[in-house]
Parts: C-alpha cells; structure tokens; sequence
C-alpha cells in the first residue's frame, strides 16, 4: 500500500425512519454492514464509524484509502449500499485532532 490518505464517506438510509422500521432482510444487511466496517479497522483503514441518533440518521466513515478512486470503492463495496439500505458520498478528509485511545 503506497502512503494513504483520509477520506470520509457519509452514508444516508434509504428512508428517515429506517433504524426504527428495520425489516428482517435490512436487519441482515446492516449486520453485513457492520461486519464489513469491522474487517476495515482490522486492516487498518478504519479510524472511525458512527451515526447520529435522532430521526433521519447520518452516518460517517472516517478511513484510509490510496487514492480517491479506492476510496469511491470501499464506500461502494460497503453492503448497506450493494443492496440500496443507505446511500453513500464520498469526500476527501483531513484528521487535524482525535482523542488518543485510552481505557474507560
């Protein structure tokens, strides 16, 4: 891997209310998706995932890619997105503070 740089991808589900609503089938693709943002920090391109929690959620992906195009296929490979759950753009990003890991 040549010297990686920071990209964000911000994931929209498919509708506002999808958390609340999940069916059985976007149950298992969440939990694909899930899976997949795991096997991103075990390689060490994940630096961080979350999502807001009021109504109409917004999630980012903050990560490590070679170049934007690698970037545009991680984002694109995530399965929430392979099956339309959650839309995802993506953008170039910069870390410029994070909290250094410790035990809580």
């Amino acid at each position: 891997m040549s010297e990686s740089r920071e990209y964000l991808y911000q994931l929209k589900p498919c509708r506002p209310d999808l958390p609340d609503t999940l069916t059985e089938r976007e149950q298992a693709i969440i939990g694909e998706h899930f899976a997949y943002l795991q096997q991103l920090l075990a390689a060490g391109q994940l630096i961080l995932a979350g999502r807001t929690l009021d109504y109409d959620p917004l999630g980012l992906v903050i990560f490590r890619a070679d170049s934007l195009e690698q970037a545009q296929k991680i984002a694109s490979d995530d399965p929430a997105v392979v099956h339309g759950v959650m839309t995802a753009t993506v953008r170039p990003y910069a870390v410029a503070l994070i909290e250094q890991a410790h035990d809580r």
